[in-house]
């Protein structure tokens, strides 16, 4: 009996993966069968021709990522060989020639791609992160908007913004978008790869059906971007369209301006692939850094970090840097390594819940970092903490809405009335973490300038032109009110227990 094209299309996808990951285990040898025999099932069910080949070049990028996560479960990061990146695998921003134009001829190469895929969920919000309003009345996607079309104006180029978006999120930016259409900015948009979760224990997808909830599948992480250019089209049109260059960054992080002179550098040395890092705080201990494995940089994220070293990876002094996920990639470099196939980002698992079925799943995803061992040239820029201003939560949100940062051209550039070098660490507790609540809370933005220290628990409000100094702890605790009034100053100050003074 004949095999069907699609099962022979992935028994060489199969074929193919299990060399390169080299695994033997039975158990992992069941589930690569049982998975592809399950993926074979969601494809047969597209009918359309057009949208069943999309579907199935998706599913083929699943079952490798798949298998790889099979193949890693039986291989451990070695710390041993772990060591500190050398001077020529990250290059400090201040040894970089400074330049603040380019050629036509380069700008015209260049294009500037921001990460759209994800929700505002962790902050309120039900759409689109980048509808979320952060600065006079302006979204993120306002202020990138304002960013590309400055750099445009002042240079007298025509460089495309592209947002990647989701399936969560590409419905209502294509919506929100269409209020620029007047612009003279060209603005693509292409979704990300579309996942099936799988079950914790049956390692089996959770839909079977390709259209299926939108809660059972799952858009795979940023580390999708190069495939999803590919599969999309995008990166042929780009290349056909004489583009060599894209600056990728996430679109919550309002530093994330096109840097002339990291992108001359990158010219000059001939790297493929240049990832901004930057210096490190007690706020960023979590953060993916860039490590010497075996005399090839790579990015190490703690989800790899064996638990016996978590101490040695948060730790300020064994790890100085941290990835701010601004990457400036070669686009024909790109092509190459998709076309190859040699793609191999280390799996992120990432552990989640259906809470319709209480169903405990997991989905598989990869970071866009991962990728800098598959480029040639490829190393690090330290950059400025200024290039590094992401808003994750309602404490992010709190800090850029202050005077700490002065909005010029949809970015956000350090107050130089700040007298330190890093910003101030905030805590806000629960009844500030959705940004409805978070903004009732404030009847204007604090001054902060000479902040060092944020902590607030409880039911806690403040009235306008509040300026914290120093160190500032309120607390107000349960079943407790604390009012700040408008114009207090807090220096150095503990506020606890109850606090209500009526503004005149």
């Amino acid at each position: 009996m004949l095999e069907s094209p699609v099962y022979q299309y992935f028994s060489k996808q199969h074929s193919r993966s299990m060399s390169i990951c080299k695994f033997d285990q039975e158990s992992s040898s069941a589930s690569a069968k049982a998975m592809k025999n399950e993926l074979k099932k969601l494809v047969e069910q597209v009918q359309d021709p057009e949208k069943r080949k999309a579907f199935e070049r998706e599913m083929s990028n699943f079952n490798s990522l798949f298998l790889r996560f099979m193949a890693e479960k039986s291989k451990k990061l070695s710390w041993d060989k772990i060591k500190c990146p050398d001077a020529d695998q990250i290059v400090h921003y201040s040894k970089i020639e400074k330049v603040n134009e380019l050629p036509q001829d380069i700008l015209k190469k260049l294009c500037v791609l921001k990460l759209n895929g994800g929700l505002g969920t962790t902050m309120g919000c039900t759409g689109p992160k980048s509808a979320i309003e952060v600065r006079e009345g302006m979204t993120f996607l306002d202020l990138t908007v304002r960013q590309i079309e400055f750099l445009n104006q002042e240079n007298g180029t025509n460089i495309p913004l592209i947002l990647m978006n989701s399936f969560n999120t590409d419905e209502e930016t294509k919506k929100i978008v269409q209020k620029y259409s007047s612009h003279n900015l060209q603005i693509v948009t292409f979704n990300q790869s579309r996942f099936p979760r799988i079950g914790k224990e049956s390692l089996l997808p959770i839909p079977n059906d390709p259209l299926g909830k939108k809660n059972e599948w799952y858009p795979p992480g940023h580390g999708n971007v190069f495939e999803a250019m590919n599969d999309s089209g995008l990166l042929e049109r780009l290349l056909q369209d004489g583009y060599e260059y894209i600056f990728i960054s996430n679109i919550d992080n309002l530093g994330a301006t096109v840097d002339f002179s990291i992108l001359k550098h990158m010219i000059e040395t001939k790297a493929e692939f240049i990832m901004e890092v930057t210096d490190k705080t007690k706020a960023d201990i979590k953060g993916g850094t860039l490590i010497d494995y075996e005399g090839q940089v790579r990015l190490l994220e703690i989800a790899q970090v064996p638990q016996e070293h978590l101490t040695d990876f948060t730790s300020i002094k064994k790890f100085k840097i941290f990835n701010t996920n601004n990457i400036w990639v070669s686009l024909k470099a790109i092509q190459r390594v998709v076309n190859n196939d040699e793609l191999g980002m280390e799996v992120i698992v990432n552990h989640k819940r259906i809470e319709e079925t209480d169903e405990k799943v997991i989905q598989l995803e990869t970071a866009v970092g991962a990728a800098i061992k598959h480029f040639s040239g490829a190393h690090g820029v330290n950059v400025p903490r200024s290039r590094f201003l992401p808003v994750k939560s309602c404490s992010d949100l709190f800090l850029v809405q202050s005077d700490l940062y002065s909005l010029s051209h949809g970015a956000l550039t350090i107050n130089p009335k700040r007298l330190f070098a890093t910003v101030p660490l905030v805590k806000l507790g629960d009844h500030f973490k959705k940004v409805q609540n978070y903004l009732s809370r404030f009847s204007g933005p604090p001054h902060i300038l000479e902040l060092d220290h944020l902590t607030v628990t409880g039911d806690v409000s403040f009235g306008k032109n509040v300026v914290l100094k120093g160190t500032v702890i309120i607390v107000a605790n349960h079943g407790c009110r604390i009012d700040i009034p408008s114009g207090s100053i807090l220096e150095d100050k503990v506020v606890s227990g109850n606090l209500h003074i009526l503004d005149h």
